[in-house]
């Protein structure tokens, strides 16, 4: 008999109990992945989640790099059976977790290039024809900008989180936050919602909805910004992720205020602002220099020699 059915079993259970957490996003990715290890364990007849173990593991995610996955989706990969097996071990069906053993493969640094802030500047101030869907993306562009917005951030947007000069979100792993909306942005939005109210399907909550009445899903919303750098002609790819970077950008360049942009964006650690903001040590350590009180002695303090 086939190992699928028992092994299955436990996985189904895993992802049940990660759905109420998890974004579907996420959710789908780790069933996925957890099928390509189930798949590789039922040809090799391994039959119990007992014998799960180190070797086993680096044999299939040595695999999955022999197939040409990249370091991004190897470490997805790690990270759903690392998942798993913390699952497993509360279950009671391992001893220990053996993800621990397999080393997590290096990740290359692809940070988007911020839009120039004046060419940006310009791009959102080029005008539309006036039409439902244009006065809509037109929201769509001011706040991802506006307020450093996830792509799923916004399209989980519902017209209950929007408080006047802010917006609620829900981010990573469902932690929400509060994030404040510039006046261009609310100029937008008031000017979406008039028209949204004679296009929503009965009942829909979204606040960006689609020609049908209904929320506007994540490809959706890439395909119509893709288009509209095309209309504009803006000849650069531009994609929600590079808005919230050119945002996060923007922001430190004026500001300098690393922390507020760590909670604006709603990043758990400050290394991960830093990365995505390309903040260097001269940066850092001119501001250390700036703000601590005992960054430099002064003069007489200073020992002669």
């Amino acid at each position: 008999m086939s190992s699928q059915e028992p092994l299955g079993t436990e996985i189904e259970a895993f992802l049940a109990q990660l759905s109420r957490t998890a974004s579907p996003a996420t959710l789908d990715a780790y069933r996925r992945d957890l099928a390509g290890l189930l798949d590789f364990m039922d040809e090799r007849g391994v039959a119990s989640w007992h014998q799960l173990d180190a070797g086993l593991l680096r044999r299939f995610l040595g695999g999955e790099r022999a197939r040409g996955l990249g370091p991004r989706s190897l470490a997805r990969r790690r990270s759903a059976c690392s998942k798993l097996a913390d699952h497993l071990l509360a279950k009671g069906l391992l001893e220990h977790n053996p993800v621990a053993l397999v080393r997590n493969p290096r990740q290359p640094r692809h940070l988007p290039r911020p839009v120039d802030v004046d060419r940006l500047a310009s791009f959102l101030d080029t005008p539309h024809d006036g039409s439902p869907l244009s006065v809509r993306d037109q929201a769509m562009l001011e706040l991802f900008y506006s307020s450093g917005l996830r792509l799923a951030e916004l399209a989980g947007l519902n017209l209950v989180d929007l408080h006047g000069e802010r917006v609620r979100v829900l981010g990573k792993g469902g932690k929400p936050r509060q994030v404040p909306v510039g006046s261009r942005a609310r100029q937008a939005l008031e000017a979406w919602l008039q028209l949204r109210m004679n296009m929503a399907a009965a009942g829909e909550q979204a606040m960006f909805i689609s020609n049908r009445g209904t929320r506007l899903g994540h490809r959706a919303i890439q395909q119509r910004l893709a288009l509209i750098a095309r209309r504009r002609g803006l000849d650069e790819h531009l994609h929600p992720h590079r808005l919230r970077h050119s945002f996060a950008s923007h922001l430190l360049e004026s500001s300098q205020d690393l922390r507020a942009v760590q909670e604006l964006l709603g990043h758990a650690n400050l290394s991960t602002t830093q990365v995505y903001t390309h903040l260097d040590w001269q940066h850092l350590a001119a501001s250390y220099d700036a703000a601590h009180p005992r960054a430099r002695r002064r003069r007489s303090d200073e020992t002669p020699t």
